[in-house]
C-alpha cells in the first residue's frame, strides 16, 4: 500500500492541464478559434512616446508663419504677448498664492528673504522650546511639561529628556511668556521662538 502512495507521488503529471488553466472551457464557446500550432507569433511594434490622442495633424501654414513672428519677436515684447492674449481672449485672472511661512528652501532665496524685510508683519504665533534644564529639578520640570501639554507621565518625561525639543507651538505671546516663566520657576531653561 505504501508503495504504490510512494509511486503515485513521483509519477509523471500531464502538462496539459497546467498549461491551458481556464482555458479548457473556452473550447465550448461559440467564437472559440483554436490557434493553429504552426503559426508564428505576431509581434507588435510600439511607439517610442505613448500618446493617449493619438497622432495629430501637422499644423497648417497660418500657424507656421504666426509661430516664425513671434520667435521673431525681441523677449521684452514676448513678455507683453502672454497678458495681452489674456486681456484680449477675456481669460480669468489667476490668483496669487501665498508663500509666507512655508520653508521654500533653495528655491525661494533671496527673494523671500526680500518680501520678509519689506513687510515685517509682527509675529502673532509663538512656539516655546525647552533648552535645557537642571537635573535635580527633573521632576518638577516634567510635571510643568504635563500641565501644559496634556500628555501622560511618560511622553512628558521622553520630551523632556529629549531636550532641546519644541515643548509647544502655535501659543500668543502672553501664554508662551507665561510658560516660560512657570518652566524657569521649575528649574527649567525655555525661549520663545
Amino acid at each position: 500500500m505504501r508503495i504504490v502512495a510512494v509511486a503515485r507521488l513521483f509519477r509523471a503529471r500531464p502538462t496539459l492541464p497546467k498549461a491551458t488553466g481556464h482555458l479548457q472551457v473556452r473550447a465550448f464557446q461559440p467564437d472559440f478559434k483554436p490557434r493553429d500550432p504552426k503559426a508564428k507569433s505576431i509581434r507588435y511594434k510600439y511607439p517610442e512616446v505613448y500618446n493617449p490622442y493619438g497622432p495629430r495633424p501637422p499644423p497648417s501654414d497660418k500657424i507656421v508663419q504666426l509661430a516664425e513672428r513671434i520667435a521673431a519677436l525681441a523677449p521684452a515684447e514676448r513678455g507683453q504677448l502672454g497678458p495681452a492674449l489674456v486681456e484680449r481672449l477675456k481669460l480669468p485672472q489667476l490668483q496669487h498664492i501665498s508663500t509666507e511661512g512655508m520653508d521654500l528652501g533653495a528655491q525661494g532665496g533671496a527673494a523671500g528673504v526680500s518680501k520678509v524685510e519689506e513687510k515685517k508683519v509682527e509675529k502673532t504665533a509663538f512656539d516655546v522650546k525647552l533648552e535645557k534644564f537642571e537635573a535635580s529639578a527633573k521632576i518638577k520640570v516634567i510635571k510643568e511639561v504635563r500641565a501644559f501639554t496634556s500628555l501622560g507621565l511618560k511622553e512628558a518625561k521622553d520630551l523632556v529628556e529629549k531636550a532641546p525639543c519644541v515643548l509647544k507651538q502655535g501659543l500668543t505671546k502672553e501664554e508662551a511668556n507665561d510658560m516660560i516663566e512657570k518652566l524657569k520657576a521649575a528649574g527649567g531653561v525655555a525661549v520663545m521662538e
